[in-house]
């Protein structure tokens, strides 16, 4: 157990994660689909929240701004009387909003903070379906209201309308990431506040995914390559970007030891400890068994003292 971390013995026990290819990640209990960015399209957690209060807030703007453009219209071409504008602003706004998921899917694909910035030119072609999807929508609703009341609808020049609907739509679009932005910014700033009797917790990050576990459901932490992997309590695992060493500082000090180049586990946890020879050890942790190599004699007289309070790594 005290080779390298990928050793036969251990990954039989408890498979890591191998090299992180660029088309999915696991996050939870499976594998999901993630942009350039490397966040997961499907919301969870801070982004669905995020999607949640953004379509609010695009529903009572959008729809405030057709209003304003019914009254202008009744105000300043009285001819057309009410029910037109009405059906015009209507099937805009239902489409507007239909279409809002291609806005969407280019945040989550190419937030406005992504690295490098040339990322960000995925919202030029996202913009230009997003104003071709609201255009064809909103004739086609128009088309099919002026039929049942048995009128005609002629959009007028294609090219030319779209060409001033594409300027308002691009504009309409950028308002709403920028939203997005600023409503998620807001949201990862809220921090509940901690009680001494309260269980500490930590935040495991997973590109816009943000899981706050308490420690004392966390058995193990995993290193995997550029990640580490989180091993709670019911056999569910988490991913994060960071190095071993980095979590290593952040749990020294709360109960947490590392017992191979390759693992930290939750002192308090463990249940059961079975040498296998040569100075190493099994650490079991319910039904997972980490690897404790010899060369941290450390992890071991803690262990078998019974403390699960280390001192914090320096």
């Amino acid at each position: 157990m005290s080779g390298p971390a990928h050793d036969e013995s251990s990954s039989r026990r408890f498979p890591l994660p191998e090299a992180l290819g660029d088309g999915a990640r696991v996050t939870g209990d499976g594998w999901r689909p993630r942009g350039i960015s490397g966040e997961a399209l499907w919301p969870s957690g801070v982004a669905r929240r995020t999607l949640s209060y953004g379509y609010a807030v695009a529903m009572v703007g959008v729809a405030a701004v057709n209003a304003i453009n019914v009254i202008t219209t009744r105000h300043e071409k009285p001819g057309y009387g009410l029910g037109a504008p009405i059906i015009w602003e209507g099937s805009s706004w239902v489409t507007f909003m239909m279409c809002l998921w291609i806005a969407w899917l280019a945040y989550r694909i190419a937030p406005p903070a992504i690295r490098p910035r040339w990322r960000l030119l995925v919202h030029a072609p996202a913009a230009a379906l997003f104003s071709l999807g609201h255009v064809a929508g909103f004739i086609v609703l128009r088309k099919l209201t002026y039929w049942l009341v048995g009128w005609s609808y002629d959009y007028g020049g294609l090219f030319a309308n779209f060409a001033y609907e594409l300027g308002k739509d691009a504009f309409g679009y950028v308002l709403f990431v920028a939203a997005l932005a600023l409503i998620e910014h807001l949201l990862r700033q809220q921090r509940p506040v901690e009680t001494p009797a309260q269980t500490p917790t930590f935040d495991i990050r997973d590109g816009a995914k943000l899981t706050r576990v308490h420690l004392d459901q966390v058995l193990a932490v995993a290193s995997a390559g550029n990640y580490v992997e989180f091993v709670l309590a019911g056999g569910r695992r988490h991913l994060m970007r960071s190095p071993l060493s980095a979590i290593e500082r952040q749990l020294g000090s709360k109960g947490f030891l590392r017992t191979h180049r390759s693992w930290l586990v939750n002192a308090a946890q463990v249940t059961a400890l079975t040498p296998e020879g040569s100075g190493d050890y099994a650490v079991e942790l319910g039904n997972v068994i980490v690897p404790l190599s010899r060369r941290f004699p450390e992890a071991l007289a803690i262990l078998r003292s019974g403390r699960a309070a280390p001192r914090a790594p320096g």
